[in-house]
This record gives structure tokens, C-alpha cells and sequence, in this order.
């Protein structure tokens, strides 16, 4: 079994952003020669996530609204009084999850119709890293 490993950056302009990441994350995986196997993708932060959709920008912005209204700005969580202010954010990370597996076959992604990945921030505008282990043969 083969393994690559590389790391992706981010520095986001805004608080809350949704980057799609597929292209970056097909070039690694072509750049790892493996055939067949998987890609972990995962956010190396607890105030990010990743996820697989569809790349429309209506279902983006329902997204950001579904998760705001789950996990609104508060100055009120329990959190901030360790002198943070991003509980939100946290919780945001929880519901879209940090990390997806995506298998690979004849050395593409495998997806449906328009799966898609992305990296979501929601403590952006600082530089922060995300994970792309590649495994097989």
C-alpha cells in the first residue's frame, strides 16, 4: 500500500467561507499515482470543517443560513468566558463535520453527480491548514 501526504492552507478574507477544493485535492491524488484506494480530507482546526455537495451558490447560502440559524453568534456561550469568542463557530464545525473519505478509482475521484468538496471556515482570516492523506495501490 502507497501513502501521500500533503497539506493545504488557507487564510480566508471573511469570517465564514466556503472554498471548493476538489480540483486541489484531484491533483494530489494524481500526483500520488495511486489507482485505487481513498483520500481522507481533513481540517486541522476546531472551528472548520469539510464536506461533499453540490458547487451551487444558492445551496452555499443555504448552508451558511441552516448553520447560523442551528448555531447563531451568541456572546452569551459558556465558551467566551474563556475569553474566546467563537463558540459558534464550534458548533458550526460540529454539524458539517471535519472530515470526509472519498474513494478513488482508475485514479480519479469516485463521485456522483455533482459531489463536490469543500472546505468551510467559520473562524476564518488566519492562516489555518487542512489534511489530504491519499492510501492504496
Amino acid at each position: 500500500m502507497k501513502f501521500l501526504t500533503k497539506y493545504l492552507w488557507f487564510n480566508t478574507q471573511k469570517h465564514r467561507e466556503y472554498i471548493n477544493i476538489t480540483d486541489e485535492v484531484e491533483n494530489i491524488v494524481r500526483e500520488s499515482g495511486i489507482k485505487e484506494g481513498m483520500v481522507l480530507v481533513s481540517a486541522m482546526h476546531i472551528t472548520a470543517g469539510v464536506y461533499v455537495n453540490d458547487a451551487e451558490s444558492g445551496l452555499i447560502s443555504d448552508i451558511d443560513k441552516w448553520l447560523e440559524e442551528l448555531a447563531p453568534f451568541d456572546i452569551n456561550y459558556n465558551h467566551h468566558r474563556t475569553g474566546e469568542t467563537n463558540g459558534d463557530s464550534h458548533l458550526k464545525s460540529l454539524l458539517i463535520g471535519h472530515e470526509v473519505i472519498v474513494p478513488i478509482t482508475e485514479g480519479r475521484l469516485d463521485f456522483g453527480p455533482w459531489q463536490q468538496i469543500y472546505y468551510a471556515e467559520f473562524d476564518g482570516q488566519r492562516r489555518k491548514r487542512l489534511i489530504v492523506k491519499v492510501m492504496g495501490e
